[in-house]
């Protein structure tokens, strides 16, 4: 039966060092939340700490309403998915998608159908037989992921699964992840510092900074409407454009850069825009232009680079240095002046840095 996972206010030390500072994650049953951020920003520490593996300083850890806190791992009855399989060598594939089944003293006819009926859903009845070090990698992620669902855990826990696989297994891996993982409902945490991994496998994604969770939303919502300039960073809006209104008249805004360029930005396009605020975009969202009556950004051209898509150019303007991307039907040379015109529909408003 899957359940509700419920982190309360977690604080975590490493002797002197605060590794989580004051963590709240509440993940819905039957939900996967994927805990996304460089190394070092805490969430490996969390899934320790629901794990078992880890006690908190403060804080609580609950799991369909019962306290997992200070319950010892063994006890905790969660599936886990690590980096390296963790795969016993000696034991066949059979055996060791078996090994929690036997554990829990489920023997005979009963494991061997469970154990049957999960290498059927991975995939791996041929391969029942063999040993591990006869299997390649994704085989073996396989038999890792088989072993952690066959026991029906109510939690099933993620920790960096694809990190050994090459870039087309990693995304083969991940939508049979994702497959399996709603064919049983199983309440998930994934921890990732991939965010392409973290966006296609989850239902809802934690960005973390400094054992902190900046912001827990749908991948639609952190990659489109990100909650502050981290978030704005972590995924992808290249340009912080510093601004202030200087003037609002009926549904338009003007506002300056700290370089002193004046933009109209009409209010119904670009949402609430207070007083002082941060222009985000991606590169996308800088319009390039050689038509000086534009309204955008005046801008010297320096480095132009193909994407395929697109040319991307480094650009230097009185707000400081800013990525545009142009079509490539019209290639501009360095050197050019042009103007960079904010599309509504790739930007976003964010509240000054400080305030963030």
């Amino acid at each position: 039966m899957t359940q509700r996972l419920v982190l309360d206010h977690i604080t975590a030390h490493y002797g002197s060092t605060r590794v989580l500072e004051d963590l709240s994650l509440d993940i819905a049953e039957g939900e996967l939340v994927s805990l996304l951020g460089a190394s070092g920003c805490g969430k490996t520490t969390t899934l320790r700490l629901i794990a078992g593996f880890l006690t908190p300083t403060s804080g609580t850890i609950t799991l369909g309403g019962k306290d997992l806190t200070r319950l010892p791992a063994h006890k905790r009855d969660i599936g886990l998915v690590f980096q390296n399989y963790a795969l016993f060598p000696h034991l066949s594939v059979a055996d060791n998608v078996g090994f929690g089944l036997k554990q829990r003293g489920i023997a005979g006819e009963a494991r061997t159908r469970r154990v049957g009926a999960m290498l059927e859903r991975v995939g791996l009845t041929d391969l029942a037989d063999r040993l591990p070090g006869a299997l390649s990698g994704g085989q073996k992620q396989r038999v890792a992921l088989a072993r952690a669902l066959v026991i029906e855990p109510p939690l099933l826990m993620f920790d960096e699964p694809l990190s050994n696989l090459d870039a087309k297994l990693r995304i083969d891996m991940r939508v049979e992840i994702r497959q399996l993982q709603r064919a049983n409902g199983t309440t998930s945490v994934y921890v990732t510092h991939d965010q392409e991994e973290a966006f296609s496998i989850s239902d809802r994604v934690a960005i973390m900074h400094q054992g902190r969770i900046m912001q827990l939303d749908t991948p639609e919502m952190l990659y489109q409407r990100p909650a502050n300039a981290f978030v704005a960073r972590f995924v992808g809006f290249e340009n912080l454009i510093e601004m202030k209104v200087v003037a609002r008249e009926g549904g338009n805004v003007t506002a300056e850069t700290t370089g002193g360029v004046r933009l109209s930005l009409p209010a119904d396009r670009f949402g609430a825009i207070p007083d002082r605020f941060v222009l985000a975009s991606r590169a996308d969202g800088l319009a390039v232009t050689d038509d000086p009556g534009s309204d955008g950004i005046p801008a010297t051209l320096g480095l132009r680079t193909y994407l395929g898509r697109a040319y991307q150019y480094q650009c230097e303007t009185p707000a400081g240095h800013l990525l545009a991307n142009g079509p490539l039907t019209r290639p501009f040379e360095p050197g050019t002046t042009v103007r960079l015109v904010p599309v509504p529909e790739q930007c976003t408003i964010l509240a000054p840095e400080a305030e963030a």
